[in-house]
Formats: C-alpha cells, structure tokens, sequence
C-alpha cells in the first residue's frame, strides 16, 4: 500500500471571454466532465465561470474550500487572457491548460469557440507573468481527447506535488571512491526538495535505543508473511524488524513542516558490522510502500526513486547498470527468441537485494557475496546476511535518473525497455534489461554526459509521464535512447 504519495482530487475551472457565448463554453466543459467521470472517475467542477478577475478569486478559493490540489483550466471558447492565467499563480498546486476543438462546421458564426487561438494567447500570458503551468502535447480537443488529457496530468501532477513536499534524509557520507553518488544537492533546494544528513552513528543510536520495543514482534510476523519459505535465516528477523521500526519512527518523527520522505542511507562498509546485517531487505520492504531508501547514500536515487513511485503507484528500484550480458549467454537463451535485440542492447541490471519481493521471481533472504569476502574471509555469513536476492520479474520497464552534474547542473534521462524472462545465472537482485539501441544510449548519454552507476526502475512504460514531470521542473537536458536514424550529437556518423 503507498501510503507516501500525493492523493490528487482534481478540479476543473471554466472560462470564457464572451457573455453572449458562455453557454457554448459550459456545455463543452459539461462534455469534458462527462466524458472524464465515465472514464476515469470523479473531477470537482467549480460553479464560477471566470470571465474577469473577481471571478478568478472566486473560483479559485471555490476550487481551495473544495480540497483540490490539482487544477485544469479550460478554455471552452478564446477565454479572458489575464484572469485566466492569473489562475495559476494564485493557485497552489499545478495547473494544466487545455482547450475545446470545434465540434462542427455546420455552424461556424454562432458555435464557433476560437479556443485554437486562446490557447496561443493563454500561453503568451503566462510567459509574461512567469507563470508556471502545464500544457500538454497537443492541447486542444474534443471531450474524450481532453478527458484523457486530465487522466495523464494525475500522475503528473501527484509527482510534483510529492517532490514540493518531500524531504530526503540521509545517513553516511557517500562511501569512499563511490564520488559517482556524490553531488551537489543546491538543485534539490531549487527544485523544493528539503535535505536532512545526518551520521551513521546516529542511526547506530537510535537503532540500539529501539531494541526491545514491543512492535517488533509485529514486524517480524509480517516479515514472515512475506517472505513464506524464503525464510533461511528466522534468527535474523529480530535485528530487521528492529532497524524496520528504526527508519519508520525516524521518518515520522523527522519530517517536519513537510508530507513525504524518501532516504538514501549508507550501508557499506561499516554497516553489516555496527549493526550484524545488511540493510537490503528492509529497504525494499520500505521501497514497496512508496518509502524509497536509495543505497550508499544516492540522493538524486532517492528521488528519482520517489518520482517514479508517484508517476506508477507502484513499486520502483534502483540498480546499477552492472555488467554486459556474456555472449554465449546471448547466443543461447536470447538471440533466437528475441531477434528484435543485437548483444548491444542488452546488460544486466543488478543490486544486492534491494528490490522488492513482489517484483522478483522466487526471492529469497541471503547474504552479499562480496562483503562475506571482505568481512567474514568467506566463511558461514552471520552480520552478511539481510540481501533479497532473485530474478527480477519480466515484463515493461522504464529505467530513468534525475541527476545533478559536478557542476551543479541538473538533467535527466529516460529510456524504456524491458526485463527479459532468461535466467541471469548469477547472485542478487538482477534482471537481463532489454533496450533499443542501449549500446550507443550507454556511450553517449550514460558516459558522455557521466551519469553514475545508479539507474532508478519503474515497472512499466513511464516514459511519456517523465518526460512531461522533467520539463515542468525546468530540466533542459533530457535524453533518451535515439533510433538507429537519430545521432547524438557526440556521435561519429562514419562509425
């Protein structure tokens, strides 16, 4: 159950320029609601027609009293370009604009609404105010076009509300030669994101001082729910349970003035031996109810995270795009079904076990491979344990990263593909990722631009959503995996 994330009760104002042709306008916003609520369900409906400013505050604090927090504006005919842009500065919350299309032809000096026009005044206004609001890809429509525009902007909107009221706390700095988790977070204020860092000895303190705390037996008893007969280690459920409990009171007790939380904690090297486990398996029990906690302290991971929660209402990860898929690998198990990829557009996804049960195929709790070297010279693991390893589930993905650059710059990628259903013979959290043209995608975008490791997954195709989300937020590098006719701008054309 998300319970970290926006609910968005959307309401819609009308307005129109011309009294003699306000019922035009009415009876095309009727047709939008109409069509919507058949659709998708319910959208508040403000009484006021705004047809000057006075009648903009009205419906604006209608709009308010009502509990909305997302708004569309719709131009039903030209609209009055001031008030109706004034809309969106007074109210709090995103905006989205969208205009009637004509009906007929048959009736052009009476029916005939102008809105084509409004909505390029609309947004001349809006520029000269330096209003922010959203317009989408082609805004103007009849009723089912621009109810399916409102059931797009929902997602949109819940992200941006989410990320104006989300506070992202960290434990650790960034572990040592990782400096690809490490950057500025100046942006983050920018874009209205609050930070709170904090030490691990402090989660060290607050984790010793919930031992014994009664509500980890409840926990543990969900834990093992979960996890059926994934269940090897039951001696490690207390200590789990116990760090559980331990981000959850943090989250509640430290979140302020603001709504929603996402972490990006520390968890090498001094973890699994300060705290006898590792963190993997909570972190995507917290990850599967809209928490997301980003590994070695990737902040702009824990926001990508939370955008893609928001964007899908559903469970996300983070990976590190880890390893090239083995040729033989390839020749035997994808090439003849999947003919559609070359090797180039696959590699393997992979983390120790921080994606969530409900998006692997038969996880299971073990323990991190390469810390058991490190640490446990390879012997029984006991402080090692604590990983959800397993397959990740096949079917659509969009693997994306809001990251800022060393110098302070803040851009984006999207690209959407899909886990394929072959076995990865290999340990932890880990998925054979299929996307077109990945191989040039990787060299000009994910190394040409130095992206980290770290890519954030949503379990489906988001992309169109994201894009929309990262050009609200101002983002003016946003790229994406280009078709074989479409070259970088890096790219050698005799290659």
């Amino acid at each position: 159950m998300m319970t970290n994330i926006p609910e968005v009760k959307c309401g819609i104002i009308s307005v129109s320029r011309d009294c003699f042709i306000i019922s035009l306008s009415e009876n095309r916003r009727k047709a939008v609601v109409q069509s919507y609520t058949k659709k998708y369900g319910s959208i508040y409906e403000a009484k006021t027609v705004v047809e000057n400013e006075n009648d903009m505050l009205k419906a604006v604090n209608e709009v308010n009293d009502a509990g909305c927090n997302a708004l569309v504006v719709f131009l039903g005919n030209f609209g009055p370009e001031t008030p109706e842009t004034l809309i969106a500065q007074k109210f709090d919350g995103p905006v989205m604009y969208i205009a009637a299309a004509e009906e007929t032809g048959k009736d052009l000096i009476n029916g005939r609404g102008d809105a084509y026009c409004g909505m390029l005044n609309c947004s001349y206004n809006l520029g000269l105010r330096k209003i922010k609001a959203f317009i989408p890809e082609y805004p103007v429509g009849t009723a089912e076009n621009l109810a399916d525009m409102i059931n797009e902007f929902q997602p949109v909107a819940r992200a941006l509300i989410g990320v104006a009221n989300l506070k992202i706390i960290t434990f650790g700095p960034r572990p040592q030669d990782f400096f690809a988790c490490n950057a500025p977070i100046k942006p983050l204020y920018d874009l209205g994101v609050e930070i709170e860092e904090n030490s691990e000895l402090d989660l060290l303190v607050s984790y010793k001082e919930h031992a014994g705390d009664a509500r980890i037996e409840g926990i543990i008893e969900d834990m093992k729910k979960e996890m059926g007969k994934a269940n090897p280690y039951p001696d490690l459920l207390k200590r789990m349970a116990q760090y559980e409990l331990t981000l959850l009171d943090w989250a509640q007790n430290h979140k302020g003035s603001r709504k929603y939380i996402a972490f990006a904690n520390k968890c090498w090297p001094a973890f699994p031996s300060q705290f006898g486990f590792e963190p993997c398996y909570v972190n995507s029990r917290l990850v599967s109810r809209g928490i997301p906690v980003a590994c070695e302290v990737d902040i702009y991971g824990a926001l990508s995270e939370y955008i893609g929660t928001c964007v899908s209402g559903d469970a996300v990860t983070l990976l590190d795009i880890n390893n090239s898929v083995p040729k033989d690998l390839f020749d035997e198990d994808i090439a003849a079904k999947y003919g559609e990829y070359t090797l180039r557009d696959t590699f393997m996804g992979f983390h120790c076990g921080n994606t969530p049960m409900c998006k692997l195929d038969k996880g299971a709790i073990k323990y991190q491979l390469i810390q058991n070297r490190l640490l446990e010279n390879g012997e029984t693991p006991d402080i090692t344990r604590g990983t959800l390893e397993g397959d990740i589930t096949a079917g659509k993905i969009t693997f994306y990263r809001l990251q800022s650059n060393a110098a302070g710059e803040i851009r984006a990628y999207i690209a959407q593909g899909e886990v394929l259903p072959v076995a990865t013979r290999s340990f932890g959290g880990i998925g054979i990722f299929a996307i077109p043209e990945m191989g040039r995608f990787y060299r000009h975008v994910l190394i040409e631009k130095q992206y980290p490791h770290h890519g954030a997954v949503a379990f489906g195709h988001y992309g169109k959503i994201l894009f929309d989300i990262f050009k609200f937020l101002d983002i003016k590098d946003i790229a994406f995996n280009q078709p074989k006719n479409m070259l970088y701008l890096t790219e050698n054309p005799f290659a």
